[in-house]
């Protein structure tokens, strides 16, 4: 049999002990000036194209959704006897209104601290109230 090797591994020192104060000085002049160094935080990163792709996409299907809805309203004003040119008129407008919202929330979710503020929001809600107000005006019976 082969005999054991001895162990050769990582050890850590001994802890050194600091030396105690002298009599007739106090602690704080004999000890170590002690600083904390504290990483710097790497800079926060923006939305990558992977983020704008993906929320082009999610926008893409829910548009697509929106236009067959739009088409639903549509129809379903023109069999309560409104015009057709006012029901059409009105199932666009709603069409417009979700699909502000649509954008303004997936922009939200893409980068909320660079979306989410009123200068981008504010005429995205605009819009999205005019619509809403048109539509209702729009899908009435003359």
């Amino acid at each position: 049999m082969t005999e054991p090797k001895p162990d050769t591994g990582f050890t850590l020192p001994a802890p050194q002990v600091a030396p105690a104060p002298a009599p007739g000085s106090s602690a704080t002049d004999t000890a170590p000036l002690q600083l904390e160094v504290v990483p710097a935080q790497a800079p926060e990163q923006g939305p990558q194209p992977r983020d704008y792709a993906i929320g082009g996409g999610i926008l893409f299907v829910l548009l697509l959704a929106f236009f067959f809805v739009r088409g639903a309203y549509a129809n379903n004003l023109a069999r309560k006897r409104v015009a057709p040119g006012q029901a059409n008129a009105a199932g666009w407008y709603l069409f417009i209104f979700l699909a502000s919202l649509a954008t303004g929330s997936v922009l939200g979710f893409i980068s909320p601290g660079k979306f989410m503020t009123p200068l981008v929001l504010a005429p995205i809600m605009i819009v999205a109230l005019g619509s809403l107000v048109l539509m209702f005006i729009s899908g009435r019976r003359a």
